[in-house]
């Protein structure tokens, strides 16, 4: 058991950030046709095309596993030892259908057991778990369909994510219900007895006030340097993405015991009337879930960055950090074009925001996209202002940057590693597809499947 465990130490401590939500954000992309990948890269297997869903990497120690849908749309984990170049294919009895909300998750527990949940958008949970740990060889009938946890609240899931507690527990979120009406539940792996219970007797969050609902629409819980778990979410009121307001704020040591970010105790649910609200955006604000993240500073203070409207009804990229025991908002950006967005589904929104990081020499730095421009901006420390543009290491390789699809409309998608390689190693998922088209189906001809690799990129 300690050699078992000894495999999934350099996990337990990393928090799994990859919660998909439903903007896809395409990536800027000269055209190459016909480029040799480098010898860094390996291949995986042709992948669907027609429409993005997010894929999964986690590498644990020594191995690796790919959690994707196939050429025929097909639920497959791909498994490997670091070092070999074949594959072990796993196929997982389920297709998933058009809906770009149907993400793979997939995390290693105590004991190196793997879980995999995917394909939810509002519907009856899909959970697989490994049937032997992970340093012992995989085959076909490598993962058992179990296809439930609690027993409760499981008939209308999205936005599976796995994490670790405070005390490096497997920790599985999501939301039950609906956009503009949904709970956050959380639940928590035992490693001796193989079960799952609730971690919170609550929901985490609520959107049921009086007679009023919403849901919120969560990033991941981050484990800042100060061992805070930090949460930060939007409200939204109804399946219209245009709905979304006000930014929030929690944290929780935890992930049980939950505050404001004076220390004042949070009861559970958090709901709008109850939550800290750091930003009182408006609906039609110019919010969108999706487009929130969190980072920290060099004194470990959370930063909060985001998208909504300035007076001028223009989009811009605004920052919040705690000072003082009080949120201090602020412009990054001074952008003239505003971006529209509004309707169900899944959008296909060419922007992003990244969350604020620390330089090598200590100074603050920010990724941005929009439809015009993109890049990293590195921040004044004091004001968080943008005082230019930042020369990055480059982490994905130049080609690899590239579309190789001569399909019109097609996409580069990137997926980080919610695992923990050797260190000094860091791995990445690349494929390409056509952008979102808002969960319905696409008229034929579809394009033809596309390369999935795993690359390895600067650490």
């Amino acid at each position: 058991m300690s050699h078992r465990r000894s495999i999934v130490a350099a996990v337990v401590a990393t928090l799994t950030a990859s919660l998909v939500v439903s903007v896809f954000a395409a990536v800027p992309a000269a055209t190459a046709r016909g480029t040799t990948p480098p010898a860094d890269v390996l291949d995986v297997a042709p992948v669907w095309a027609g429409h993005p869903v997010g894929f999964s990497l986690l590498t644990v120690h020594n191995r690796q596993l790919v959690g994707f849908y196939d050429a025929d749309r097909q639920l497959t984990v791909a498994v490997r030892s670091l070092g070999e170049q074949a594959w072990t294919f796993v196929p997982l009895p389920r297709h998933t259908g058009w809906d770009s909300h149907n993400s793979i998750e997939m995390a290693v527990d105590g004991d190196g057991f793997v879980h995999l949940a995917a394909d939810m958008h509002t519907s009856p949970l899909v959970y697989f778990r490994s049937r032997h740990p992970l340093d012992e060889p995989f085959g076909a009938d490598s993962f058992e369909p179990l296809h439930r946890m609690i027993g409760d609240q499981e008939n209308r899931v999205t936005y599976p994510t796995f994490l670790h507690d405070d005390t490096g527990a497997l920790v599985f979120m999501y939301r039950h219900g609906s956009s503009g009406n949904g709970d956050q539940i959380l639940n928590r792996y035992d490693t001796a007895r193989r079960q799952w219970r609730r971690l919170l007797d609550e929901p985490l969050t609520s959107g049921r006030v009086g007679d009023a609902t919403m849901n919120a629409y969560l990033h991941v819980p981050v484990r800042g340097p100060d061992g805070f778990f930090h949460l930060a979410w939007v409200w939204r009121d109804t399946p219209d993405c245009e709905t979304c307001h006000d930014v929030c704020y929690a944290r929780s040591r935890d992930l049980v015991h939950w505050e404001r970010s004076d220390g004042t105790p949070l009861d559970l649910p958090i709901t709008a009337a109850t939550g800290e609200v750091v930003d009182p955006v408006p609906a039609g604000g110019g919010l969108l879930n999706g487009l929130l993240r969190i980072g920290f500073d060099a004194a470990g203070r959370p930063v909060l960055s985001y998208h909504k409207y300035d007076d001028a009804g223009r989009s811009q990229i605004f920052t919040a950090r705690l000072e003082d025991g009080r949120w201090r908002i602020r412009q990054t950006s001074d952008w003239s074009e505003r971006m529209e967005f509004s309707g169900r589904g899944s959008i296909g929104l060419e922007a992003s925001v990244g969350s604020v990081t620390l330089a090598d020499d200590g100074t603050l730095l920010l990724d941005h996209r929009t439809p015009t421009a993109s890049g990293t901006w590195r921040l004044d420390p004091d004001t968080l202002a943008a005082v230019g543009l930042a020369a990055r290491q480059r982490r994905k390789p130049a080609p690899l940057g590239r579309l190789e699809s001569s399909w019109p409309g097609m996409q580069v998608h990137w997926q980080n590693d919610s695992g923990a390689a050797t260190p000094g190693r860091r791995f990445m998922l690349r494929w390409e597809t056509l952008a979102p088209n808002r969960d319905r189906p696409r008229a034929e001809p579809w394009p033809p499947p596309s390369m999935l690799r795993v690359i390895e990129v600067d650490g």
